[in-house]
Order: C-alpha cells, then sequence, then structure tokens
C-alpha cells in the first residue's frame, strides 16, 4: 500500500500542448492537496466518492488559465459566439488587396488542400456557413442550387444535415484528414481543407480547382500543390 498522503508515480512526461499541460498541473496538485487532507492512502483515496473531483472544480482550473490572458481556439463562429470570454476573436475573410491573378487575370482569392481529385473544377456561388441559424434556414428552405460552402467548422457537425446538397466546400479549418474531410469524400463532395482566403465575400461566384491532386495528409505543406479559388464574373 502506498504511504498515507503519498501519490504513486503515475504520471509521463510533460505535455506536448501547453493547454495539457496546465490542466495536468491543476489535476495533479489539487488531487495532491486533496488527498494530503484527507489523510489516507492512494488505495483508499481513490475509492472514496468524496475525494472525487467535480464540475466546479474544473471549471475553477479553466478559469484560473483564462485569468493568466489565455483563450482557446474556436473551432467554429458558434464558440465565439455562445462564450466569447473563452475564445480568441473570430477569424474574419480579410482582404488585402493584393490579390494574385491566375494565368486569365482573375483574382485568385483563396487556396487549400483537395481532399480528392474530382474530374473537373467546379464553378459556383460562395455562402458562408459558420452558423446554426444559416443551417437551419437553408434545411427548411432549400439549399441554392451551385453552393459553395465556405465553412470555418472541420467538425462536419454542423453542416452534416445539408452537407449532401453542397455543391463543393472550402473549409476554412482543419486538414484532409478532419471528420469534415472525411465526411466530403466519403459523399463525393469536391473539397478544400484549410483553406486561406484573401477577399472572398459571400454570394462571390467561384472557380475551385478541385480537380487539382488530393493532398497528401502526411506530407510537407506544397503551396505550390494547394488548389486555388478563383473569382469569377
Amino acid at each position: 500500500m502506498t504511504e498515507t498522503g503519498a501519490i504513486p508515480d503515475k504520471w509521463g512526461g510533460a505535455a506536448m500542448n501547453p493547454t495539457v499541460e496546465f490542466f495536468h498541473s491543476a489535476v495533479r496538485k489539487l488531487v495532491a492537496e486533496r488527498l494530503a487532507a484527507s489523510g489516507k492512502s492512494w488505495e483508499e483515496a481513490v475509492g472514496d466518492p468524496s475525494l472525487e473531483l467535480t464540475r466546479e472544480d474544473f471549471v475553477r482550473i479553466e478559469a484560473a488559465m483564462l485569468a493568466t490572458g489565455y483563450r482557446f481556439e474556436a473551432s467554429a463562429q458558434v464558440s465565439a459566439v455562445e462564450e466569447p470570454d473563452k475564445y480568441k476573436p473570430e477569424g474574419v475573410i480579410g482582404d488585402s488587396g493584393q490579390q494574385p491573378r491566375d494565368e486569365q487575370g482573375r483574382l485568385i482569392v483563396g487556396a487549400g488542400d483537395n481532399v480528392f481529385h474530382a474530374k473537373s473544377d467546379i464553378t459556383g456561388t460562395a455562402r458562408l456557413i459558420s452558423t446554426v441559424d444559416v443551417v437551419m434556414d437553408m434545411l427548411l428552405n432549400g439549399v441554392p442550387d451551385g453552393t459553395i460552402a465556405v465553412i470555418d467548422d472541420s467538425g462536419g457537425t454542423l453542416t452534416a444535415p445539408i452537407l449532401e446538397q453542397f455543391t463543393g466546400v472550402i473549409c476554412m479549418g482543419g486538414t484532409v484528414r478532419s471528420h469534415l474531410g472525411i465526411l466530403t469524400r466519403e459523399y463525393n463532395i469536391p473539397c478544400l481543407m484549410a483553406a486561406e482566403l484573401d477577399g472572398l465575400k459571400e454570394g462571390d461566384r467561384v472557380l475551385v480547382e478541385y480537380s487539382r491532386p488530393a493532398a497528401d495528409a502526411y506530407a510537407e505543406r506544397d503551396d505550390a500543390g494547394r488548389a486555388r479559388i478563383i473569382q469569377v464574373d
């Protein structure tokens, strides 16, 4: 049996992510304090429900981390809408005014990693879809024909009810291995992941190079191989 008040060495090395390390360290400290105050051995303490960590404990740990000035990365705009104090300001599509042009003189308003090789490039209308309200409206009234959905949520859950109705998808986050990338590949919906956009606006007509080779999920970033998003009339 472990000595009274002592915690067995059950921990590995430091976490690779500073956020995870903050939580791990705080939990270890709290457990150590609670165990010492109990006067019990580790084996006695782990079976004692009165010593369990509670939701309030984790709320306090999160509050302590936020008090350092840290803010979470939002996985979707809805995160920042629901709890704006916890997340970094949501990303918006900037407009540098210095977009490059393609061989035909058209503005290139973004590029991303192609999930799979489509038979041809696709022209459609860019529609920004980042909130439940927009999804509900399209669910009730239908997705307009030719919609190229511009999505910031790489998880796939937000747009799952209407995903099959998109002509194409441009996702501003994730990788080709993200849930949204997997879903679009399974549903055969052309998709770019990790797209970087500059000057793209709601309602723009765009041509997306979905016929480019699929990005290698395990290779270094290849800017020359990324599919372009080109503004057309």
